[in-house]
């Protein structure tokens, strides 16, 4: 995104909106990171439990 491209965006739609959609595009890489972390440590937390978990993946990015 270059800076002609970001002024363009703060006029017409406000810079909270520009700000939230930019770091929302920024942090979606560690997002799904954190959630495939999440589902890996309950498979292991249930298997040492010994309990059956529900291991689809609602979450998925398109």
């Amino acid at each position: 995104m270059e800076v002609k491209d970001f002024v363009n965006l703060v006029a017409n739609v406000g810079f909270p909106v520009t700000i939230s959609a930019y770091l929302l595009i920024r942090l979606e890489k560690q997002i799904v990171s954190l959630a495939a972390s999440i589902n890996r440590l309950n498979t292991i937390i249930s298997t040492k439990l010994g309990v059956v978990i529900d291991t689809t993946d609602n979450f998925k990015a398109s």
